[in-house]
């Protein structure tokens, strides 16, 4: 077998775990935070979603530049392997996690950012290994079967994390442990070094500027999302506003310093180059605008519709999994398909192409109504996928084709740091966008419901919980009107008539409750998602058909020998 090919195979095993990992852990958060005993309406309980959630995210994102860059150095395949082995502890320590409530919450954030660390090194380097050793005609479609991958494994997830969340779920992380050790000794003994090292030192201040800046933008931001004071998002709380700027700031300075130092890690010249400037916004783009839809989704399907359906709160994760399948199916069936496409005609037709279908298939989604029918759903998401597997593999050929072969790893991981930033501000964006849009729906809605029920008694008490209590307890498939009606004083309960009780306390009755003010909240965030969609594409219709020189004269000269 060509060394190419096995490059390939394991390059692609990596983010197959990394990506199961990611879905799986997103549709099998009830049956986690029910197996902790986490209660969703305790003030501290919202964060631990968060940081699960985020945690990953923000240190994979801080650390892929510095980590390419070090590839660079070090050696690509030397730093991959290490992922593979940091990836798989932090796996087996998540599957290890004991006690209960806060003490377990914290836990998991810990081990969780062990395995983005362990990440961040895979991603940093796997897009680079495969450019060293594909020839320009065939990376396209190497990296295209490479999203495709990352795409099966997000599908693999999904369907996994329903089917282990309901036996344990501590297997939702004990099963990518086997994977996990046959990749990191498989890539140990087949991968060998095939990259040009450069012989430079550590850019040891930009690193830490740049890592810490981020960090603290990204903290700022996660915690904006918590209620502060009598606002229901912690945007005008002085810590975040703290973080957000001392983290800006340390951003802002950051190009300067690379400008001054040695050896600089983010190699600013790179930007000099049309098409690798116009490809990388164009990601960053689509990540800001694509990142948050998943979460979304999972919680809307997990604590609304499905609920409404007529499926146990037990069964949802299942379910949510399988229903989010034609997403998956729309990229992989349109990844590889681009990237070959990409090899041929080039990538900014069709990722531009691709773009332009994401954003319509968001203005799609906020015209249904929240007990829609899910043909129509399906289709649509369906579309969705398609537009992102036009755009995914074209866009990252593009970007790794376009540099010198000395600078991919650092071109890799400022790639890798844009997306995964993109996709952290994305989250947070959207999960504001619903918060702020809650904060003055869902109050009423639930009144309105208490009345139509016949307890207007209990308006003022249950429209008192938070936004966020709200939106963790409905996801988590808690009803919050026990915990209410078991706190509340016996002489105002005498007064409710107990055909009310047993109404109010039905399965349905919650979702019901709250599912107009939140499909209303959802349709703002999928404007968002539009908006930043079509402006994606406007950046990706900019990146010319520049291609660095000396791959041309490469490529000419193989063709002429065969």
């Amino acid at each position: 077998m060509q060394y190419k090919w096995v490059a390939l195979s394991n390059t692609t095993l990596g983010v197959l775990m990394a990506t199961i990992n990611g879905t799986i852990t997103i549709i099998s958060l009830p049956a986690i935070f029910r197996g902790i005993g986490i209660n969703p309406l305790a003030p501290t309980s919202f964060q631990y979603l968060l940081w699960i959630l985020l945690g990953y995210n923000v240190v994979t994102a801080s650390l892929l530049l510095s980590f390419g860059r070090l590839s660079d150095i070090y050696g690509r395949v030397r730093l991959y392997n290490l992922g593979f082995v940091i990836f798989t502890v932090g796996s087996i320590l998540l599957s290890m996690t004991f006690g209960t409530g806060d003490v377990a919450a914290l836990q998991l954030v810990l081990f969780r950012i062990i395995q983005g660390i362990g990440g961040a090194f895979l991603m940093a380097n796997s897009a680079a290994i495969l450019t060293d050793v594909f020839p320009l005609n065939e990376r396209g479609r190497a990296l295209g079967i490479n999203q495709v991958a990352a795409l099966a494994g997000s599908l693999i997830g999904l369907i996994l994390g329903g089917i282990l969340s309901v036996i344990d779920w501590r297997y939702v992380f004990l099963v990518n442990v086997p994977v996990g050790v046959f990749g990191t000794l498989w890539s140990y003994l087949k991968l060998k070094e095939t990259s040009q090292r450069v012989g430079e030192g550590i850019d040891l201040v930009g690193n830490v500027v740049y890592a810490l800046g981020l960090t603290l933008v990204l903290i700022g931001v996660t915690y904006a999302l918590m209620p502060y004071g009598n606002s229901e998002t912690g945007w005008g709380n002085p810590s975040v506003l703290a973080s957000l700027i001392s983290g800006l700031a340390l951003l802002a300075s950051f190009p300067y310093i690379e400008t001054k130092v040695r050896y600089p890690m983010f190699r600013m010249e790179l930007f000099k180059i049309r098409l690798f400037t116009a490809a990388n916004f164009a990601g960053f783009l689509r990540s800001v605008g694509y990142g948050g839809l998943m979460i979304m989704i999972v919680i809307f399907l997990q604590g609304i519709w499905l609920p409404l359906h007529g499926y146990s709160f037990s069964s949802t994760p299942f379910w949510a999994g399988i229903y989010t399948i034609p997403l998956m199916l729309g990229f992989v069936s349109a990844g590889p398909v681009s990237g070959w496409l990409s090899d041929k005609f080039g990538s900014r037709g069709l990722a531009t192409a691709g773009m332009l279908i994401v954003g319509a298939g968001f203005l799609a989604l906020s015209t249904l109504p929240y007990d829609f029918s899910y043909p129509v759903f399906g289709s649509i998401i369906f579309m969705i996928g398609v537009g992102n597997g036009m755009f995914a593999s074209p866009n990252t050929s593009s970007i790794m084709s376009s540099v010198p072969a000395k600078h991919r790893g650092a071109a890799s991981g400022m790639r890798s740091t844009l997306q995964n930033t993109g996709q952290t501000v994305s989250i947070a964006i959207f999960f504001t966008i619903v918060i702020l849009s809650l904060s003055s729906s869902l109050g009423p809605s639930i009144s309105n419901a208490l009345v139509q029920a016949g307890a207007p008694q209990l308006a003022s008490y249950v429209s008192r919980v938070p936004v966020t209590g709200a939106l963790f307890a409905a996801f988590l498939g808690y009803d919050p009107v026990k915990t209410i009606l078991t706190s509340l004083p016996p002489s105002v309960v005498s007064q409710i008539p107990s055909s009310v009780i047993q109404l109010i306390e039905q399965r349905t009755w919650f979702p019901q409750a709250i599912a107009p003010s939140f499909m209303s909240a959802m349709r703002e965030a999928f404007y968002f998602g539009a908006l930043l969609s079509f402006i994606a594409a406007v950046t990706s219709a900019m990146r010319g058909k520049t291609k660095i020189l000396e791959e041309v004269v490469q490529y000419d000269a193989e063709k002429k020998r065969n």
